[in-house]
């Protein structure tokens, strides 16, 4: 019974520890993820502008590849893509503001929500090319 109760200890341990290492993971801020476009700068209000500036930059170049997508897809490929592309704003909307709510208010939410911003839109391109690059190819 002793040893039953030990591991069921170890179990919770274990088990504590792992959620702890990937809550710390998960929580990793995109304004200090590697690559990010505003690293050199201090944590002000010029890093909140550096990463407004950035974000509608990877916007700007979603754009682009989207509209170059929209006109060498088929019609059913295109619509299967404009479903996704719907789909993955509403993530993208709701994944930064559960960043942003983090923060309660304070005033590292608005930098915070365009680093996440910035960043998923940003993967989001680099996974269009990979997923629809050959097409722009053909």
């Amino acid at each position: 019974m002793a040893f039953m109760q030990i591991g069921h200890t170890l179990r919770f341990f274990l088990l504590s520890s792992l959620a702890c290492l990937l809550t710390g993971n998960i929580l990793a801020q995109h304004m200090n993820a590697a690559g990010n476009p505003c690293q050199s700068i201090g944590p002000d209000s010029s890093e909140t502008q550096c990463f407004i500036t950035a974000s509608q930059a990877a916007d700007r170049e979603l754009n682009s590849f989207y509209g170059k997508l929209r006109a060498h897809l088929r019609s059913d490929d295109l619509s299967n893509l404009q479903a996704a592309q719907r789909l993955w704003m509403q993530f993208r909307d709701a994944n930064c503001k559960a960043e942003y709510d983090l923060y309660e208010g304070g005033s590292a939410g608005p930098m915070v929500r365009a680093a996440c911003i910035e960043a998923v839109t940003r993967q989001r391109t680099a996974e269009l090319k990979t997923i629809y690059g050959w097409v722009l190819e053909k």
